[in-house]
């Protein structure tokens, strides 16, 4: 599923191509029919991203509420727009640029109120100027719940996933299995301001990387990370290969339903 920093990046890139035009708006796979009839050559006025959930606003209080779950897809082209597949739920075209949509968990559209409720049910989002991060450490500092599994809660902190969650923890040598009452406001802050740099990066470049400057391949003299996500990494996905910091082997085991992954002499308890 990916991580909020790719949705805030999908914002940008809709607004790009789209932004204050009125594009034909269609849904060739037919399960968006109805609304993209009512949205089609509408303005498209703005976009937004709060965690993994993606807006589209159209007119005044019209918006397309997209989550991507475990499968959606989104493809930008030039004009002219190929003939759509069916699988593709929504494309938006205009003169210049087209958009395809596929496979998406949540494809509707929404009004204001609708919009707002979803914003009330998710934490706050390091990528969002308007992010509190003391609601969050509110719950975190209530909780017995592990770290791990509070920062993947996105009604706890929206838009963190399974990378930014094992990296932050472990650039702050953090037990991943600490319940979050025992995390203290400064590791708090650390852990957020960390989060905010390294997500807002990851919009810019469109992929994550959390090692340090001493840390990079260049730097250590090792070859780079080959995997399909991309990014320089400490822990994710590097179960069984040496810490670059200590050489001990990094660990995996699951929680909360994903993969978690930690270096146990780094991240002691």
């Amino acid at each position: 599923m990916p991580e909020g920093h790719t949705i805030h990046r999908l914002a940008q890139d809709y607004a790009a191509a789209f932004l204050g035009t009125a594009p034909r708006v269609t849904s060739p796979q037919g399960k968006f029919s109805d609304a993209a009839a009512l949205l089609d050559r509408a303005e498209l006025t703005r976009t937004e991203a709060h965690g993994k959930h993606l807006f589209l606003g159209f007119r005044d209080a019209d918006w397309i509420h997209i989550h991507l779950g475990l499968f959606g897809k989104v493809g930008f082209g030039d004009a002219p727009a190929p003939p759509p597949t069916d699988t593709v739920r929504l494309r938006l075209a205009n003169a210049t640029a087209y958009v395809d949509l596929r496979g998406p968990t949540t494809c509707a559209l929404i009004a204001d109120t609708e919009k707002q409720a979803i914003h009330d049910r998710l934490g706050p989002d390091p990528l969002r100027d308007d992010a509190d991060p003391d609601r969050a450490y509110r719950r975190i500092s209530r909780s017995r719940t592990t770290i791990a599994a509070l920062l993947m809660d996105q009604k706890v902190i929206a838009g963190v996933g399974n990378v930014y969650r094992a990296e932050v923890l472990f650039r702050h040598g953090i037990d991943p299995y600490r319940a979050g009452r025992d995390i203290t406001p400064a590791q708090w802050d650390a852990i957020w301001a960390d989060l905010v740099e390294l997500m807002h990066e990851g919009v810019r470049n469109n992929r994550i990387d959390t090692v340090r400057p001493e840390h990079t391949p260049e730097a250590m003299g090792r070859p780079p990370r080959v995997d399909d996500h991309g990014g320089e990494v400490y822990v994710y996905r590097r179960a069984t290969l040496p810490c670059h910091i200590c050489d001990g082997e990094i660990r995996t085991a699951g929680l909360a339903a994903r993969n978690l992954f930690w270096c146990p002499n780094c991240q002691r308890p």
